[in-house]
């Protein structure tokens, strides 16, 4: 059975913090690369939230078990997880791990039908987003080629801004800046005639410098990884 995945719009009033709501029904081994995203997810009984990734990892899913989850904007778990996304960095965390009793019951409820993880995040956020984070994410993800074009004419300093980030995305601006490109290039795939013409749409100085990110991102080949994306477009084309 393939693996059926899809994506809607997360409710209006968290729409500031939640990036989309998701569901995997299907099987077929997932390899998940890193987006800059932390996500809330149930599955197979748990409740978990998933931390920003630095390497591809593999997910499948178990026989007749469905997957859902929320995946946070970039920088803005925090507000309802409570805690730095460097500590969440590369980690699967049980909910009760993270907020304890009250995590437990959640976690409950969520999986009982009682409650949806939306609530869960409704009832959790707190208010007041960091907007020079907010911008500085807004900057890399535009295409910036380096971390010091999007640092500039910040009132905050560097250092400071720096740390404040780490702490919002789980890592610093550098890796975001690798992985948002990496995401573009992905977003291209199916359009793009050749690897050279995806790595220049896509930002990169060169071919090669797509391939090692690639590599490290993904754990694959480019040519490998990029094949399969264009393959799995053109299944859901039909």
């Amino acid at each position: 059975m393939a693996s059926v995945y899809r994506e809607t719009t997360a409710p209006g009033g968290l729409r500031d913090v939640v990036r989309c709501l998701w569901e995997d029904t299907g099987r077929a081994p997932k390899r998940i690369v890193p987006d800059g995203c932390v996500d809330l997810v149930a599955c197979g009984g748990e409740v978990f939230v998933a931390g920003p990734d630095t390497t591809a990892w593999t997910w499948e899913t178990p026989p007749g078990t469905r997957a859902y989850g929320v995946r946070f904007v970039p920088g803005r778990a925090r507000d309802v997880l409570g805690l730095g996304a460097d500590e969440l960095r590369d980690r699967r965390v049980p909910l009760g791990d993270l907020w304890g009793k009250e995590g437990e019951l959640l976690a409950e409820r969520v999986l009982c039908g009682g409650v949806s993880l939306a609530d869960v995040v409704a009832r959790r956020r707190a208010d007041g987003a960091d907007r020079e984070i907010s911008e500085l994410i807004a900057r890399l993800d535009g295409g910036v080629p380096r971390v010091s074009a999007a640092l500039d004419r910040f009132a905050t300093g560097e250092r400071q801004l720096r740390r404040r980030f780490t702490l919002a995305v789980g890592y610093g601006p550098a890796t975001y800046l690798r992985v948002t490109r990496f995401q573009r290039a992905i977003g291209l795939a199916p359009t793009a005639p050749d690897l050279a013409s995806l790595a220049f749409s896509a930002g990169y100085a060169d071919q090669a410098h797509l391939s090692r990110d690639c590599r490290e991102f993904a754990g694959v080949q480019a040519r490998e990884f990029f094949r399969a994306k264009k393959c799995a477009m053109s299944i859901v084309d039909r």
